[in-house]
């Protein structure tokens, strides 16, 4: 894992993991950056922030989010066909009560 965020204009070797509410409870954290060497997908982010977190919380917690890719939903497609390019930042957001 990599502690450099930001988009500088230099080729992007990394992808942030951001997690809202129930999810960064459940993380422990507010984001995760991974290194990439290319575009990457879905499913390998959520494998990879699930081995960052090892545990039935982020798990379930995980199970359950809307996610968004660089501010666009990834609905109901297929994690495994959603690519993420470098640079990309993916948003994991919890069902919300209330409103």
């Amino acid at each position: 894992m990599s502690t450099s965020t930001g988009r500088t204009g230099a080729a992007e070797t990394t992808v942030t993991a951001r997690y809202w509410a129930g999810a960064r409870s459940a993380a422990g954290v507010d984001a995760d950056v991974f290194d990439v060497d290319g575009p990457t997908t879905l499913a390998e982010v959520v494998r990879r922030v699930l081995a960052a977190h090892p545990g039935a919380d982020v798990a379930r917690t995980i199970g359950v989010c809307s996610v968004l890719v660089d501010d666009r939903p990834a609905g109901t497609d297929d994690p495994a066909q959603v690519v993420v390019a470098p640079g990309a930042s993916v948003e994991f957001l919890p069902p919300f009560a209330g409103g």
